[in-house]
């Protein structure tokens, strides 16, 4: 019978480990699930990551696993926003009942095919809409390497919960940065993959579908690139495996896209990241993005509160005459005032930059292989910075100043990673953001192999994790 220490040990393994010891006939996947419970109940409570527990579905499907599977009997967590079979889709909001869902997308499906048994789901913001997991309808994620700090947004409890180690897997979504943002505050390795490498996610919405990257989070590269070859458009797509001996142009970009520079503790964190990789024989050169960075982010911005109205339309349309304030966050209702006063030019001028960036960034990746540059322009938030119930004036000046970088991906529908190469003075992780052309993915996973290879992170693990005992 397994202990809580036999449980701790086994979080501690990334999936490909954990995978290995159920072909090796060491364990049963059954057991792997009842490991995942166990953590989760003896950590969860302080770390809040998980939005819904889902203990007895987990042990069924754990018990009528087919045999094969590549990662037979792994658990994961899905994100509140995800339909999965049998438990609720809240998106975190007031607004959501605890309606099962009866099924799940393409991506789910591929998910279960290869044996990941999923066990709960993770919080994040009330529809992914904030920077920072702290919703209204709960729970209020912490981060584990500082319970004071946030452990970031959208994919908030994903990036605890893997940090943690309650799961060597969490899925995340990422419309502004909501991957790579939780990634770097919590120190893990966060993939967004660029428009059109997965399987559908979700259903169709006009401004989700060009924005949104969904991938695995995980402490190791070799979990990443696992999970973006099992979620391919292309069923046959094989795993990125090792490091290359291409040796890369790579451009350092430190400055946000409104020209702000960075706080000390990542701009030496990105140089430092810039000095790893020359002394790996990569081409290193500073460089500055191509585009009018302050109407970009405007456009983007503009995209953004269009999202928002278009949850609180679907609230209001379902709401039965009860007040929207008692349903959905200030936030949410803020963008859906802020939509209604937005010149229809505005949302023109935000498809203009869609439609512009490829052929931009194209044209400037013909000379660079890879764009590095910070993930925020600060380590991880004080909880209650990026809050719902912050005034919406202020939301909108300090969250965007604080995600200066990672919108451009998201726009432009190109790959980009966050990897926990370094630390802040005060031990927070700072995340190194390397960014690709269309399709680079595999040169970008590559490229990790080799800085983790290089620059070690698994031992790396916060004070509220299964490193610290089952006594935390």
């Amino acid at each position: 019978m397994l202990t809580l220490t036999d449980a701790f040990a086994l979080g501690r393994l990334d999936a490909h480990d954990q995978a290995a010891l159920v072909r090796k006939g060491e364990l049963d996947a059954t057991a792997l699930t009842e490991a995942a419970l166990m953590r989760i109940e003896a950590l969860d409570p302080s770390l809040r990551a998980t939005s819904h527990h889902a203990p007895e579905l987990a042990r069924a499907n754990a018990a009528r696993l087919p045999d094969g599977g590549a990662m037979r009997g792994v658990p994961w967590m899905p994100k509140d926003s995800l339909d999965y079979p049998g438990m609720p889709t809240r998106s975190c909001s007031r607004s959501r009942s605890g309606a099962l869902a009866a099924s799940g997308y393409p991506y789910v499906e591929r998910l279960d095919a290869a044996g990941l048994v999923a066990v709960g789901k993770t919080s994040m913001p009330e529809f992914g809409l904030l920077g920072s997991t702290e919703p209204l309808a709960g729970p209020v994620t912490v981060n584990p390497w500082s319970v004071a700090h946030s452990p970031g947004g959208s994919s908030g409890g994903a990036g605890a919960a893997v940090a943690a180690g309650l799961v060597p897997l969490a899925q995340g979504s990422d419309g502004g940065g909501s991957i790579r943002l939780p990634a770097a505050c919590c120190g893990i390795v966060g993939l967004k993959p660029g428009r059109d490498s997965t399987v559908r996610v979700r259903s169709r919405h006009n401004v989700e579908d060009l924005l949104v990257g969904d991938s695995l989070m995980s402490r190791s590269v070799r979990d990443t690139a696992w999970g973006f070859a099992a979620t391919h458009l292309d069923p046959q797509r094989a795993m990125v495996q090792h490091a290359s001996k291409r040796r890369l142009r790579i451009g350092v970009i430190e400055h946000g896209l409104r020209g702000a520079a960075p706080d000390a503790d990542v701009a030496q964190a990105i140089r430092r990241s810039a000095d790893l990789c020359a002394s790996l024989g990569h081409h290193v050169e500073k460089v500055e993005w191509p585009i009018d960075g302050a109407a970009f982010m405007r456009a983007f911005e503009d995209l953004w509160t269009h999202l928002g109205a278009d949850c609180v339309d679907a609230v209001r349309a379902t709401s039965g005459g009860r007040r929207l304030e008692d349903l959905i966050e200030p936030w949410t209702l803020a963008l859906g005032r802020r939509a209604e006063t937005l010149p229809f030019n505005a949302l023109e001028a935000a498809y203009r930059q869609l439609a512009g960036l490829p052929a931009q960034l194209s044209a400037f990746y013909a000379n660079y292989d890879v764009v590095l540059s910070p993930v925020t322009s600060t380590p991880a938030p004080l909880l209650g910075a990026y809050g719902p119930s912050v005034p919406a004036e202020q939301l909108m000046e300090t969250m965007f100043a604080w995600i200066p970088y990672t919108p451009l991906q998201n726009m432009a529908g190109t790959p980009a990673i966050s990897l926990p190469l370094f630390t802040s003075s005060t031990g927070l992780p700072i995340g190194s953001m390397f960014a690709a052309d269309r399709g680079q993915e595999d040169m970008l996973l590559a490229l990790a192999y080799e800085l983790e290879e290089a620059l070690p992170w698994h031992g790396r693990w916060p004070a509220l994790s299964v490193a610290n005992g089952p006594n935390i």
